[in-house]
């Protein structure tokens, strides 16, 4: 008992020095966003590859996480996560979910790498009154479009990039309900949209000819209901050897324990079917580091040489405390 007083006091002291080292740094430079802060675990993005898109591993000689909290230069950060990449002539460019370290806002930042393993944090790209992640970016008639999670505006919205990649403007409304996670996607020349409920419990499912719209609402959603171990969606839906694949979050009992494929079966205007393959779930924690309680959210690509890379995401539970400049 006396130890556990003893760690308790420690860790009081060690926080008012914190404050006040922050309220002193406040008052000298006039930003407020230097006070202390405590998160309890943070996300971080990591770089994995393979010979498939569902055979993933921590990338050769890459030191994950490659991007964390730390990397953030506009903004003290708390968490980085929900990452979707694209390339476009010689550069990646990654965009991921920032969480600001004390108001939990989220908005979208973006960072470069020549090779898709090095990466560098350029700054935040999309802030709006409401919490963004999940920047899912896509192609369409040779112009950049970003569907982002936009849950608290109680509806789906599309931005486009005016320039890519730094500048993006809303174009508009293209569902208009509420749900987290929204999945665009291409399949027999039919755009296709996953959209979870809030609690990730059900899956509605949505296509258009194009992705502006209109959107109809297909007639079986919500195509998976009551099943918090596969409906919430956890990136950038994959096609491989001619089929598509849904990776799903598996949020029983906790959010985003691990990462599931879905083969999808069967994909109509009338009808929808999947079935999970064998090795699933395909990530998890890896019980040590940066990744070592969860793991939620992949985006895979093919490269020229036949191996895929991915970026994704892992929790670290560990609590966090400490201060910005």
């Amino acid at each position: 008992m006396l130890k556990v007083g003893l760690l308790i006091i420690a860790a009081a002291v060690l926080m008012a020095g914190c404050f006040a080292a922050g309220v002193l740094v406040g008052f000298r430079y006039g930003d407020f966003s230097n006070l202390p802060f405590v998160a309890g675990g943070e996300w971080s993005i990591g770089i994995y590859t393979g010979d498939t898109p569902f055979d993933l591993r921590p990338a050769p000689g890459i030191a994950n996480p490659v991007l964390e909290p730390g990397d953030v230069t506009d903004m003290p950060a708390r968490q980085v996560a929900d990452p979707f990449m694209v390339h476009e002539g010689d550069t990646w460019f990654m965009f991921f979910e920032v969480v600001h370290a004390r108001s939990n806002q989220g908005n979208i930042g973006f960072a470069t790498s020549a090779d898709g393993f090095d990466w560098k944090y350029q700054k935040i790209v999309l802030d709006e009154p409401f919490h963004l992640s999940y920047p899912l970016v896509f192609q369409w008639e040779g112009e950049y479009y970003m569907i982002p999670e936009t849950n608290e505006a109680n509806a789906v919205l599309l931005y486009r990039a005016d320039p890519f990649p730094a500048e993006w403007s809303r174009v508009g409304e293209i569902i208009d309900k509420g749900g987290v996670d929204p999945t665009f996607f291409v399949h027999n020349d039919t755009c296709w949209l996953f959209l979870a409920a809030r609690n990730r419990a059900a899956l509605m499912l949505f296509y258009a000819n194009d992705p502006r719209g209109p959107w109809s609402e297909h007639p079986q959603s919500p195509v998976i209901a009551f099943d918090r171990d596969r409906a919430g969606p956890a990136g950038r839906v994959s096609s491989y050897d001619g089929k598509p694949y849904r990776y799903a979050m598996d949020c029983d009992p906790d959010y985003g324990n691990a990462v599931r494929v879905m083969e999808i079966t069967e994909l109509s205007a009338t009808a929808y079917h999947e079935v999970e393959i064998s090795g699933s779930p395909i990530l998890s924690g890896s019980g040590k580091g940066w990744n070592a309680d969860r793991m939620h959210h992949v985006d895979a690509h093919r490269l020229e040489s036949g191996r895929w890379i991915a970026c994704v995401d892992g929790w670290d539970k560990v609590i966090q405390i400490g201060f910005k400049y």
